[in-house]
């Protein structure tokens, strides 16, 4: 049955998801481990011996994590499949194993709902690849690499980079692109590339058709 009370309207209030709260045993051991991580270690207030809360930010996050004491009766680990958007999965995946994070090997999907192959998406297909890794309660994540927003994912008006590696991922992207642009015009230096490049990086993180 079709729901017609107009609820599916986009909502006209920003509802920014601050935080994720999970259940671990022992917060100064997940504390440990999330600042190996290289996650930002934001708070950690104790509140006698009833409550405490840790909040770590992932670098480049909007988005936090809370653990510690009194938050939640949920047992521990029992936080599954917590996604962090990557644009470079194999250098995440080097950075979590220099870390000494016990990381799956890269893997992909053909599809959703389709079984994990070993590897890169071999056409480097955003949101198709992927690493999973847990921390010591058995809170699992899955880091998935997205270079390219679905259509109506992201507005159009917004760009955002949230580190210089981000950008400069982007940049390459850009160039790559820009370079078979310049093949199909005739091989002609583009004294406009900077607008090109600003129209393609703005239109592949908003999901609206790239120029050529």
């Amino acid at each position: 049955m079709t729901n017609t009370t107009g609820s599916e309207r986009p909502g006209t209030i920003d509802m920014k998801l601050e935080a994720v709260i999970i259940a671990v045993a022992d917060a100064d051991r997940s504390k440990g481990f999330y600042s190996g991580l290289g996650w930002r270690l934001d708070a950690d207030f104790i509140v006698g011996d009833a409550f405490r809360v840790v909040q770590f930010t992932p670098p480049g996050s909007p988005c936090s994590i809370h653990f510690g004491k009194g938050l939640t009766s949920a047992a521990p680990g029992s936080a599954k499949g917590l996604y962090l958007v990557v644009s470079d999965i194999v250098a995440a995946h080097a950075e979590l194993v220099a870390r000494g994070v016990e990381a799956s090997e890269v893997f992909h999907r053909a599809g959703p709902g389709q079984p994990p192959v070993s590897g890169r998406h071999p056409e480097g297909r955003s949101y198709s690849s992927y690493v999973t890794f847990s921390d010591p309660d058995g809170n699992s994540f899955i880091l998935q690499e997205i270079t390219q927003r679905l259509p109506g994912r992201v507005d159009a008006s917004d760009t955002i980079f949230t580190s210089s590696g981000e950008l400069a991922a982007a940049l390459r992207r850009a160039a790559a692109a820009h370079g078979e642009h310049e093949k199909r015009t005739g091989g002609q230096y583009d004294v406009n590339w900077p607008d090109w490049y600003a129209e393609y990086m703005v239109a592949e993180q908003a999901g609206t058709p790239l120029p050529t």
